[in-house]
C-alpha cells in the first residue's frame, strides 16, 4: 500500500490529523526553499518523537572521507555531503511553566498542515492540551523569501483557550548540528563567533576542510493581539554553538500573542564579511515588515506560475501532483547563479550528496529551457564547461586516459568525482553522453548556436576522446565494443556492451565530429583557437570515425529487440507481473547478488536510448522494445515512470501512459518507493513535466519548429501548458475535441500539429 494521507487539492499539499508515524514523511513533503537555501518542515517547537532535522544552503558542502570496506585504486577520496546547516527555525515554547511538545501533550486536535504552492508559504495549526491542563490554539506560518533569498520568516501565534497563560518564547539559533549520513560521525562546522545584540543574534561558523563561512542569524519581535509589544529578552543563554533568547508574555484566555522571527544565512560565496551581511539582511527585512514580505512572496510566486503552471481539468490528484513537482523544482533552482545546480534531493534531505548528477542534463534542462529564459539552461551548461579540466583530470588520474579525454563525475560539487560506489563511479560512464546530449538539446530548442563555439565544442571534444579510448576492438566480433559498464539500469553492474552506452558513445563521437566541421566553416577563429588549445589532428578525427562507424550493438534478431547487454537473454526471464508482490521493492527485499542475476530493470535503459534518439528508430521498433523491456521493469528509480509514460503515449497506450504519469507525479506524495522520509526526488520531477508536455502533448522540436501530437487521458477533460520557444511564449490547451494555441509577443509562429503546419498570430486564438 502507498501512503494516502495527503488530501487532494488543486493548489495545496494538506495533511489533517496528527500522526507520529507520518512526521518524517511530512517533513520531506512540506519542505520549503528559495533556490539559495531550504529546510525540511521540522517543528519549530521542541519535539521528542522521531524526526529528521534538516536545513541546507546551496553550494555549501563537506568532503566527508570515503568509507569502504575494501579500498580500490581510483576510489574518490571523499563523498561530498550536502551539509545540515545551523538551525535558525527553533523556538522552544513554555506554557504555564510546561514545555510544549506534541509528542507528550495529552491531546492534539485539529492538527493541519498546508503547503500553499500558489503563494509559496507553509502553515501548521493545531489545538493542544498540555499535561498541566492548559489548552492552546497554535497557528504557524513560515516562508523563505524569493526576493530576499537570504531571509526566512516565521510567524508563531498562540491563543490560550481555557485559561490565562504565561507564555515564554525561547527562540534560538544552533550550529551544533550533525549530518545523519556522516561517514565518521564527524562534526562539519567550526564555530568562529557567537554574538547577540538586543533582539538579534548571530553565529558565524566555518566548514572544516572546505572553509565556507556562514553567519546564521535571527531577529525576534513579540506581538500581543497583533501589536508589537516592544519587549526585550528576559534571559539570554549563550553556549559555544548555540544562543537562545527568552521572552515572557502574559496572555488572557482568548487573546493571542505571537513571535515573528526573521532568520537565515549569509555565506562567504556572496559576502566578504558574512556578519555585516547578516546585519544588513535583517535591516532590509525589518524595513519591509512581515506583511510586505509575505505580499512580495505571493507576487513572486504568481510570476513563476504565470509561465510554468500546467493546468489539468477533471482530475484533482493529477493536478496536485504536477504542481507539487513544478513547485519543488522552482524551490530548488531558479537559475540565478551558474555556480549552483540541481541536487537529486534538493533541500529536502541529505541522501545521495553532491549538487549534480546526470539527471540535470537528461531531465532538468528541458524543463528550465521551456519555462524560463534560455540563459537559465545556458548557466547549467556553463556549469559543466567550468568543470571540464576536472573531468579531464578524472579520466587521466583514475582511469589512465590521456590526450584530454574527459570523464565527467557521476556526482560532484566542484567538478571532482565524489561518488563512492565503484560500480557507479567507474562503470556508469553513460553520464558523459547525457552532457553532450544536453548541448545538442539546448541548440535544438533555443536556436542559440553561440554556446558551442564559445564553450561547448571543447566539452564535446573531451567527451568524444573519452569514448574513442574507452572502446576497444573485438577480433571476435570484428567491431568496437565497450566492456565493464553499468547502464542506466543500476540492477546490472560490470556488464559488456550495454546498448544505451554503446549507442550514445557512437552518437557523441559523430556529433562532436559534425560540430568541429560546422565551427570550422562558420566560426573559423573559434575553430583555430580550440584546435590549437586541445591539439586535435585530422589523424585523431579519422580514428574517432573508425570507432563510431563500426560500433557493436547487441541485438536479438529472433525477438526483434536490442539487448540491454550481451548476456541479458541468459537470465531467468520471469516477468514482473509473475513476481510475488511480497518481494517488492526488490532493492529492499533482495540481496544485491540476487538483483544482479535477475532480469529486473530499475529504470529505462534501452528505452532511454529510444527516448533520446526517437527519430533514429521506427515506431514499430519502439513498440517491440517497449513491450519487451517494460515487462521486466520494476520502476524502483524515480527516473523510470516519466520515460515510460512518454513512450506509452507515443504508442497510444494511454491507460499505461496515465498510470505512469500518476506514478511519476505522485511518487513522493503517495510514497511509491517507501522512502520519502529521506527526502523528495527533485530531479525526477522535471520528468513529470516532460510526461505531460512531451508525452500527452507530444511536443518535439524538428527542423527548427515546434511539433505537437496532442493526446488526452480519458480521466481528464482538458489540460494546458506554456512553452517559451526562442523567446516566444506559446500556450497549448488540449481537450477531447480540439487543441487551442495562443501566442504572446509580436511575431507570428508556425507550429505543426499532427504533422500539419499551423500559423499562430500574436495574441490570437487558433483552434485545431
Amino acid at each position: 500500500m502507498n501512503q494516502d494521507y495527503i488530501k487532494p487539492d488543486n493548489w495545496s499539499i494538506i495533511e489533517e490529523g496528527f500522526d507520529v508515524e507520518s512526521v518524517k514523511s511530512s517533513e520531506s513533503l512540506f519542505s520549503i526553499g528559495n533556490g539559495a537555501m531550504g529546510q525540511r518542515a521540522n517543528f519549530e517547537e521542541s519535539y521528542t518523537g522521531e524526526t529528521f532535522q534538516g536545513s541546507y544552503i546551496a553550494g555549501i558542502y563537506y568532503p566527508d572521507k570515503t568509507k569502504v570496506g575494501w579500498w580500490k585504486n581510483g576510489y574518490p577520496k571523499y563523498f561530498a555531503k550536502v551539509l545540515n546547516a545551523p538551525n535558525w527555525i527553533g523556538i522552544d515554547i513554555e506554557i504555564n511553566d510546561e514545555n510544549l511538545d506534541l509528542n507528550s501533550c495529552t491531546a492534539v486536535k485539529n492538527f493541519r498542515r498546508e503547503l500553499n504552492m500558489k503563494e509559496g508559504w507553509y502553515n501548521r495549526s493545531f489545538e493542544a492540551t498540555l499535561k498541566n491542563g492548559t489548552e492552546i490554539g497554535v497557528n504557524i506560518r513560515r516562508f523563505l523569501s524569493l526576493n530576499l533569498d537570504e531571509i526566512g520568516v516565521i510567524n508563531y501565534e498562540i491563543t490560550p483557550l481555557n485559561k490565562d497563560a504565561k507564555i515564554v518564547y525561547k527562540p534560538y539559533i544552533d550550529a551544533g548540528v550533525t549530518n545523519e549520513d556522516a561517514n565518521w560521525d564527524e562534526k562539519f562546522w567550526e564555530i568562529l563567533d557567537v554574538k547577540r545584540t538586543g533582539n538579534e543574534a548571530f553565529i558565524t561558523a566555518q566548514t572544516y576542510k572546505t572553509h565556507f563561512k556562514v553567519t546564521t542569524f535571527m531577529q525576534n519581535t513579540i506581538l500581543v493581539n497583533g501589536k508589537n509589544s516592544n519587549i526585550s529578552p528576559s534571559n539570554v543563554k549563550t553556549g559555544n554553538d548555540k544562543i537562545q533568547l527568552s521572552y515572557d508574555v502574559l496572555i488572557a484566555k482568548g487573546q493571542n500573542s505571537s513571535i515573528q522571527k526573521i532568520g537565515g544565512y549569509t555565506v562567504s560565496l556572496n559576502h566578504t564579511n558574512t556578519q555585516s551581511g547578516a546585519e544588513n539582511a535583517i535591516k532590509e527585512a525589518l524595513a519591509k515588515g512581515y506583511g510586505q514580505l509575505l505580499e512580495e512572496q505571493i507576487e513572486a510566486w504568481a510570476k513563476i506560475w504565470e509561465m510554468s503552471d500546467i493546468t489539468i481539468d477533471g482530475d484533482v490528484k493529477a493536478q496536485q501532483g504536477i504542481r507539487f513537482n513544478i513547485f519543488q523544482l522552482n524551490q530548488t533552482y531558479l537559475g540565478k547563479d551558474s555556480r549552483l545546480n540541481i541536487g537529486p534531493k534538493g533541500f529536502t534531505g541529505e541522501k545521495y550528496g553532491g549538487s549534480t548528477y546526470w539527471d540535470t542534463e537528461a531531465y532538468c534542462i528541458p524543463f528550465y529551457m521551456a519555462t524560463k529564459d534560455q540563459q537559465v539552461a545556458r548557466n547549467l551548461l556553463t556549469y559543466r564547461y567550468n568543470q571540464l579540466d576536472k573531468a579531464i583530470e578524472n579520466a587521466q588520474n583514475n582511469l589512465g586516459f590521456k590526450n584530454g579525454a574527459a570523464l565527467y563525475p557521476m556526482v560532484t560539487m566542484n567538478g571532482e568525482e565524489c561518488h563512492n560506489e565503484w560500480e557507479i563511479t567507474h562503470e556508469e560512464i553513460h553520464r558523459n553522453g547525457a552532457i553532450a546530449f544536453a548541448i545538442f538539446n539546448y541548440y535544438r530548442f533555443t536556436g542559440d548556436y553561440s554556446y558551442i563555439p564559445e564553450k561547448g565544442l571543447e566539452v564535446l571534444i573531451g567527451i568524444a576522446r573519452f569514448w574513442h579510448q574507452r572502446a576497444n576492438f573485438s577480433n571476435d566480433k570484428n567491431q568496437y565494443v565497450i566492456l565493464g559498464v553499468t547502464g542506466p539500469n543500476e540492477y546490472e553492474n560490470n556488464v559488456n556492451n550495454n546498448f544505451y552506452t554503446n549507442y550514445i558513445a557512437k552518437w557523441c563521437i559523430d556529433y562532436a565530429y559534425e560540430q568541429i566541421q560546422k565551427v570550422s566553416l562558420e566560426y573559423p577563429s573559434d575553430h583555430k583557437r580550440i584546435i590549437e588549445k586541445v591539439k586535435l589532428s585530422d589523424a585523431e578525427l579519422h580514428d574517432w570515425k573508425k570507432v563510431s562507424g563500426n560500433m557493436y550493438f547487441p541485438k536479438s534478431e529472433e525477438l526483434g529487440v536490442y539487448l540491454q547487454q550481451d548476456g541479458f537473454l541468459d537470465k531467468d526471464l520471469v516477468l514482473v507481473n509473475d513476481l510475488d508482490k511480497s518481494q517488492r521493492p526488490i532493492n529492499q527485499k533482495w540481496s544485491w547478488d540476487r538483483i544482479l542475476r535477475s532480469p529486473y530493470i530499475k529504470q529505462a535503459d534501452v528505452l532511454q536510448g529510444f527516448y533520446f534518439f526517437e527519430d533514429h528508430f521506427s515506431t514499430e521498433e519502439l513498440k517491440r522494445n517497449f513491450e519487451f523491456y517494460e515487462a521486466f521493469t520494476v520502476h524502483e528509480s524515480s527516473l523510470s515512470p516519466c520515460v515510460h509514460s512518454i513512450q506509452a503515449a507515443k504508442l497510444d497506450k494511454m491507460d499505461m501512459a496515465y498510470t505512469f504519469y500518476l506514478r511519476t507525479s505522485r511518487l513522493d506524495l503517495d510514497d511509491y518507493n517507501k522512502e520519502v522520509e529521506e527526502g523528495c526526488h527533485i530531479t525526477s520531477m522535471a520528468g513529470t513535466w516532460m510526461s505531460i508536455v512531451e508525452g500527452f502533448g507530444g511536443m518535439r522540436v524538428k527542423d527548427n519548429a515546434l511539433h505537437f501530437s496532442p493526446k488526452i487521458p480519458k480521466e481528464w477533460t482538458g489540460y494546458s501548458f506554456k512553452i517559451n520557444f526562442r523567446n516566444q511564449i506559446l500556450k497549448v490547451t488540449v481537450n477531447h475535441s480540439d487543441t487551442q494555441l495562443t501566442l504572446e509577443g509580436s511575431k507570428e509562429l508556425t507550429v505543426f500539429v499532427n504533422g500539419n503546419a499551423v500559423l499562430v498570430e500574436p495574441n490570437s486564438l487558433v483552434t485545431v
